[in-house]
């Protein structure tokens, strides 16, 4: 199982560096959200990371189909507050670690 990285390329950038090469820069909102999709469909993929400022600007049914998906499992990560990550870990072990 592979991990895929979405982002602009500063986002992308620390993951390359820590060896990861499964990486996409889609330019513009139609590249985003067919990069998404694709990547939603590749069995290869078992956990997918997006850029937390580009999943904001997706529209509700996409980030819906992102949040409920299983395989591969989607986090959101970036600079601002976000409790993706947090609701994913709430979600697939049922206890708050946070708490």
């Amino acid at each position: 199982m592979e991990i895929a990285v979405v982002g602009t390329p500063a986002f992308t950038l620390g993951f390359q560096l820590a060896g990861l090469s499964d990486l996409y820069n889609p330019e513009g909102e139609e590249e985003l959200h067919s990069t998404l999709r694709q990547l939603l469909t590749n069995k290869s993929v078992g956990i997918m990371v997006v850029d937390s400022a580009m999943m904001a600007t997706l529209p509700d049914r996409l980030r819906d189909q992102l949040s409920a998906s299983v395989s591969p499992t989607v986090l959101g990560i970036g600079t601002e507050e976000d409790t993706t990550l947090r609701d994913t870990i709430r979600k697939a072990i049922g206890v708050d670690l946070w708490k």
